[in-house]
């Protein structure tokens, strides 16, 4: 099938980004020219986003577009709905149908990984929480840019939702057990997808609240040079346990502050 294309400005240029397989382009193109135009993040030259209509589609997509083995295929195409590799997005389309702010978000949270994976100089460099988290609020700063959404009533659902996350509910947030994508995909299993990723957006809200979305692009840029605890020093300026313990005083005093009706 020959792929649309989304045209798409990416650092000074105009680059390709193919859309193959699957229907609402114009969803895609929006958030590709919100994410390069609006937010400076960078898409690579040919960038494929594969839309698929089927959980097995979604599967046999893994194995053939993501050169993954077929264990790992099966694994995720049992619970993922999006997945990022470098250059490239893997949709499940089923979403896609009606449009709206679900299907945008999907959209915008995978190519935010793809633009990390170019930023960082490949995957798996980068805090998987933090590479979560900040998927999330790209994915919701373009949704209110859309009119789709709101980042402060996302923001204030998080606030209420992560309180049932149970590593947050005991007091604690247990980041090093988040740092890795495998780990990352077991806790939010064991624990709660949406409770484990609204903790993750929160995290990197904390983060852009206090440094800016800047410094947030400077992180997975120096990954490039840097490892990831250092890169998160350099950029932020508090080593990761440091914010760590910040962050839960931070959440703990916000979540225990009483809401106006």
């Amino acid at each position: 099938m020959a792929p649309s294309t989304a045209a798409a400005g990416v650092a000074g240029t105009t680059a390709g980004v193919h859309v193959i397989g699957g229907p609402r382009t114009e969803d895609i193109e929006r958030i590709v020219d919100i994410l390069t135009q609006d937010l400076g993040l960078p898409l690579p030259a040919g960038t494929r986003v594969h839309v698929y209509t089927t959980r097995e589609a979604v599967r046999r997509g893994l194995v053939k577009d993501a050169a993954m083995g077929e264990e790992g295929a099966d694994e995720l195409a049992a619970f993922a709905i999006g997945i990022a590799r470098p250059g490239r997005a893997l949709l499940n389309g089923r979403l896609a149908g009606g449009g709206g702010g679900e299907w945008l978000r999907l959209v915008a949270h995978e190519l935010t990984h793809v633009a990390q994976f170019e930023l960082a100089g490949g995957e798996g460099r980068a805090e998987q929480w933090l590479a979560e988290g900040m998927a999330e609020h790209v994915a919701f700063q373009a949704l209110e840019r859309l009119d789709e959404g709101s980042l402060a009533m996302h923001r204030r659902v998080a606030l209420v939702r992560v309180q049932r996350q149970p590593a947050f509910a005991h007091g604690r947030l247990d980041l090093s057990t988040l740092g890795s994508p495998r780990d990352f995909t077991l806790r939010h299993q064991r624990e709660g997808s949406v409770e484990t990723y609204h903790l993750t957006f929160l995290l990197a809200d904390y983060l852009i609240e206090r440094h800016g979305f800047g410094a947030m692009v400077e992180y997975f840029s120096r990954l490039k040079r840097q490892p990831s605890e250092a890169a998160f020093l350099s950029a932020f300026g508090d080593s990761i346990a440091t914010f760590e313990t910040q962050a839960l005083a931070h959440l703990r005093s916000v979540t225990a502050e009483p809401r106006q009706n």
